[in-house]
Formats: structure tokens, C-alpha cells, sequence
């Protein structure tokens, strides 16, 4: 890592506490959007039923949505615009499937074919010529068959290399491999047996179908979770932006504060060849110390190194929970040279740095020359959220998640809780485009929902201690939010949920004993794993159950901690 690019990120990492910058939370504008001198955006589409994830752009300009939700088997919108005006004036759906849970998705259009995945299937059509929806049969090209009882890191993203290869990740099921799964100071296991078929890419024949992972080769191993990953033609490489772990405080408490569990670990920018291991479950980058240390789980104290060395350093380590959902390198014209071959990165934003304000929700960018990173990072576009600071994710108007490339060199952008698409293109002289361009921009990196916070100013919890609040702050607004909303994607609502406004033994059992597996909260959909906590004293768990049942809307009776003692009896716990 050149000297440049070390100086610019501790800038960024050290900044703390600044005044606002000019610049307006709100914009009216390119569609809500801030972007550099001589951008412009226009919205292809304000909403789409089932909203959107992942998104590619046919050679005639047509547009596929991978939808979070799908609707009658059907979970890829085709959209089309007719009249040239830059917005969809046909929408269609099909493929897919209505076993689809939601989560992981990809998408990409690769000689001729659309594939795109739900959390366990990659499929793909043939496109036909001059048809918005394909008219070939939907192809199954690979089947995630592993039980996944207790799985979050289930996405499937996708890319391809050059030689008829396809790439697939396969993401580890838990923080740091940890024998009893999300309790506090659980050791980590060695080796951890996960890595065998877990925590790492795959690389599979891109063109045989119903293919399983054995099927398959073991491209990279050490990976916790990757949604955003693309194949960098310029130097053919696979490049990918790692999901950091969580629960730094819930469950090391004695390590590490609440400031370091909300910045920390990196989301680790890398380069992965054949055979790299880039260090999961025993090490983390911490891009603050700009070092890979070792993990709690395997006696870590937050800067002891160990043999961390050895593993994958990233080219690049972003703040921790950030969220990075897709990745793409810019192959086209229409941009400035400053554009050409760089990386853009989507961050769809924190959900767990309580009691700090989530951050991210923009369009990064990383400039390259010569096959490396060039200096720093920018902010490529800001708004989707248009609030700051961001309290809670569900304040958040949009969550960016995924990028395209047009056939005319303009970029895609899709978000997630609306399912609205802008269209990026360059109206400026791209003869005198220089860093001043970037001015504004750049300004806008001492904003709250990008900045590293403050210590004591940025701390949502100061002078608010209350009882079964604290308790909620530290061990559930990671998850379930500050105003108990959820996050939208992974993790329900709290606020007017029939779980929690309904019989006591229930929400009692599920805190005691934990939930794994599917579940519906107030009609929507929502797999993921809430660990136990039983570890917490029965009173300690009164409280927080109290004050969910009493807040947020909520107005249920309270709960007792000879209730609890009660149930751990029952269950033996």
C-alpha cells in the first residue's frame, strides 16, 4: 500500500467530531442524489413491486432486477423504456422461484445468458433478441444442497471470468467459528471445520448445468461473507469486499468498548487469486491500526497479531459495517479517466453500531492505475439515506445496493426499500475534469453517517441511562434498531410485532433458548438466527422484555424475573 493512500485513509479514520459541511441533507436534484461536477441522474423507476437488489443492463439498454420479494414464482422485473425519456415504461416479471426466502441474490448477464440466484440456486435464461423477457427455459446451473439450520451468510453473488468459469461464494455460518455459537467468550475452534465446505469461493463450469459445490473447486478459502464481487477485466483478477464480523461488544465485553464494536472490524477490499486465504475466522483487519490482529475467539486482545500476517492483507479496509452489496469495475467511455477501471462499491448501510449512528448508505469509489489502488477513496454519489446522522436504519429513505453498467458507459444504481433506479451519466467536459470536481464531495466525508464518530458527542446513550434500556442498547439495537423497527432485510420489527405483543412463555422461551429457521413478523418474510440469551440474569432479561413490550408502540404486560426463573428451570438452563 503506497504512502498516499496510508495517509488519506488515516485522515478519513481520525477525522472524529467535526461541524457539519455545507452541504444539504436533502437534496432536489438527480433524482435526491449528490454527485461529482458534471454528473447527472435520472430515476428509471421510483418503486417496483417486491423492491430490488441486484441489477444488470442488456446491450439494447433493457434492465433486470433481481427482487428481494418474489411474486408468483416470479423474482426478476424486466423494465423498458420505449420513448427514450430515460424512464421504464414496461415492466414485467418472471424466473425464479416462490421458495425464495429474500436474502441472497446476484446478477449478471454473461455471453448471452441472464443468471441470477436466490440464496441457494443460481439459474439463468437465454436471452432472446429483441424480447424484454426471454423466451428459452429457466436453466438451474448450480444448488446450494448444504442444510442451513444456522446460516446467515447464505448470498450468492456471481461473477465470470474470461475462460468460461463462474465464481460463487459459499459464506461462513457464524462471527469467528466459535464453539457455542454467539455466546459471550465462546472460543474459537482450531481448525475450524467450516472452512472445509464454508467461507470461501468456488469456482464452478459456467455452463453445466444442475451442478451441486462438489461440483465445484476451491478457489479462495478465509472469506467470513461476500455479497460484492466482481471479476476486474483489466488485470483479470477477482476482486471481492468482505462483510467484517459483529458482536465485538455483546460478546467481548471485557475487550472491546462499544466506539471500538461500532468501527470495528473492516470491511476488507481484496484482490483474490487461486489458492489465497484471506485469514477468516482467526484474524480481522483493523484499518484503523491498518493491520490484520487476531480474533478474540483465539486470544486476541484487539492488537496482538499473532501469525495474522500470513493471511491476504486487503488493498483496502473500509469502517466496520458498512454493508458493501456489489462491486463493479468500470469498463466504459463515457466517464472521466479517473473512472476508467476503477472499482465503484455500493454500502447499503450499518445496521449494528448502536449506540452510535449508522453510517455508510453510499456509492463509494476507489481510482486504480497500474493494477492498484491510486490513492484513497471517494464518495461517488450520497443522498440515498436523506437524513443525518441516521438513528436508526429504518430512517433511512433508500439503502443503495446494486450497480450496472449501461451499454452506452452509464452506470445503474438500485436500492432496497423502495426499489428505485437512477441512471448515471456524464454531462461535463471530460477533458477538464479534475480533483475539484471532487471538492464537494469530499466535503461531505465529515458528515455523521460517514465519519468515524466521536467518542463521548456521537454516543446516542449519553446521559440516557435506563434500566431495560441499557440493556436493549447493548445487546439488541444492533439487530432490531434503536426504535425497534428492524433493518428491513434480516432482522423484523419489534414495534406492533405479534411475537413480542403476544403470550409471554413464547417471547420468554425465544430469548432463553434463541429462534433459528423462517419465520413471518407482521406478513413479511424474514430468516435468520437470534441467538440465545441466557447468559443475561434473570432480571436483566425482565427488563429488556418489559421495555420492548412497553415501547416502540408497544403496550403489553410486563414481565417478571420469577417468569424467567420459571423457564430456565423448565428448559434446564
Amino acid at each position: 500500500m503506497n504512502l498516499k493512500l496510508v495517509s488519506s485513509l488515516i485522515v478519513i479514520f481520525f477525522t472524529g467530531f467535526v461541524s457539519r459541511p455545507e452541504s444539504e441533507v436533502i437534496n432536489t436534484k438527480n433524482g435526491g442524489l449528490f454527485l461529482p461536477e458534471g454528473f447527472e441522474a435520472t430515476v428509471v423507476v421510483d418503486s417496483l413491486p417486491g423492491r430490488a437488489r441486484h441489477i444488470a443492463v442488456n446491450d439494447n439498454g433493457d434492465i433486470y432486477v433481481k427482487a428481494r420479494f418474489a411474486d408468483k414464482n416470479e423474482s426478476v422485473i424486466a423494465l423498458r423504456d420505449t420513448n427514450n425519456d430515460g424512464r421504464a415504461d414496461i415492466i414485467k416479471r418472471f424466473g425464479g422461484s416462490a421458495k425464495e426466502r429474500g436474502y441472497g441474490t446476484g446478477m449478471r448477464i454473461h455471453n448471452g445468458y441472464l443468471y441470477f440466484s436466490s440464496e441457494l440456486i443460481v439459474y439463468r435464461f437465454k436471452l432472446t433478441a429483441g424480447e424484454l423477457v426471454p423466451q428459452s427455459q429457466q436453466e438451474v446451473i448450480l444448488t446450494d444442497d448444504h442444510t442451513h439450520g444456522m446460516h446467515e451468510h447464505i448470498a450468492k453473488p456471481l461473477s465470470f471470468d474470461n475462460k468460461g468459469n463462474m465464481y460463487v461464494p459459499f459464506g461462513a455460518p457464524s462471527n469467528a467459528c466459535e464453539e457455542l455459537f454467539r455466546m459471550p467468550n465462546s472460543t474459537g475452534m482450531t481448525p475450524c471445520p467450516f472452512l472445509e465446505d464454508h467461507g470461501g469461493v468456488w469456482r464452478f463450469d459456467a455452463n453445466k448445468l444442475n451442478q451441486t459445490q462438489k461440483d465445484g473447486y476451491k478457489f479462495a478459502t478465509g472469506i467470513r461473507s461476500v455479497v460484492a464481487m466482481d471479476w476486474n477485466k483489466n488485470d483479470d483478477n477477482l476482486y471481492l469486499v468482505q462483510h467484517g464480523r459483529d458482536d465485538l461488544l455483546r460478546l467481548w465485553a471485557g475487550i472491546y468498548s462499544p466506539w471500538q464494536s461500532a468501527v470495528l472490524p473492516a470491511e476488507e477490499f481484496v484482490r483474490v487469486k487461486d489458492g489465497s486465504n484471506v485469514g477468516w475466522p482467526y484474524c480481522y483487519f483493523d484499518q484503523i491500526q491498518q493491520k490484520k490482529v487476531l480474533g478474540p475467539e483465539y486470544g486476541g486482545d484487539g492488537k496482538t497479531v499473532g501469525d495474522c500476517d500470513k493471511y491476504e492483507k486487503p488493498l483496502m479496509g473500509f469502517p466496520g459495517h458498512w454493508a458493501p452489496n456489489d462491486l463493479l469495475f468500470y469498463q466504459g467511455n463515457q466517464f472521466p479517466e479517473r473512472y476508467r477501471n476503477g472499482a465503484f462499491i455500493s454500502f447499503h448501510g450499518s445496521t449494528n453500531r448502536a449506540p452510535y449512528p449508522q453510517s455508510s448508505y453510499i456509492i463509494g469509489f476507489i481510482p486504480f492505475k497500474d493494477g492498484q489502488p491510486s490513492g484513497g477513496w471517494d464518495i461517488f454519489a450520497d443522498g440515498f439515506a436523506g437524513v443525518d446522522p441516521i438513528v436508526n436504519t429504518s430512517d433511512a429513505a433508500y439503502r443503495p445496493m446494486g450497480i450496472a453498467m449501461g451499454p452506452d458507459g452509464s452506470l445503474y444504481f438500485a436500492e432496497t426499500e423502495k426499489g428505485k433506479i437512477w441512471k448515471i451519466t456524464y454531462k461535463g467536459d471530460k477533458k477538464s475534469f479534475s480533483d475539484n470536481a471532487l471538492a464537494k464531495m469530499e466535503k461531505r466525508k465529515s458528515m455523521s453517517h460517514i465519519r468515524t464518530p466521536d467518542l463521548v458527542n456521537d454516543n446516542l446513550d449519553k446521559d440516557k441511562p435506563v434500566a431495560g434500556g441499557k440493556v436493549y442498547s447493548v445487546y439488541c439495537a444492533a439487530c432490531h434498531q434503536r426504535n425497534g423497527q428492524g433493518d428491513s432485510q434480516r432482522f423484523p420489527p419489534l414495534a406492533g410485532s405479534e411475537w413480542v405483543n403476544g403470550e409471554k412463555k413464547k417471547l420468554i422461551e425465544i430469548m432463553l433458548k434463541g429462534l433459528d429457521g423462517p419465520i413471518e413478523v407482521k406478513g413479511k418474510p424474514y430468516n435468520n438466527i437470534m441467538p440465545s440469551h441466557s447468559f443475561l440474569a434473570n432480571e436483566e432479561i425482565a427488563q429488556v422484555l418489559t421495555f420492548i413490550r412497553q415501547s416502540f408502540g408497544n403496550n403489553a404486560s410486563a414481565v417478571d424475573s420469577i417468569e424467567i426463573k420459571k423457564a430456565r428451570q423448565h428448559f434446564k438452563l
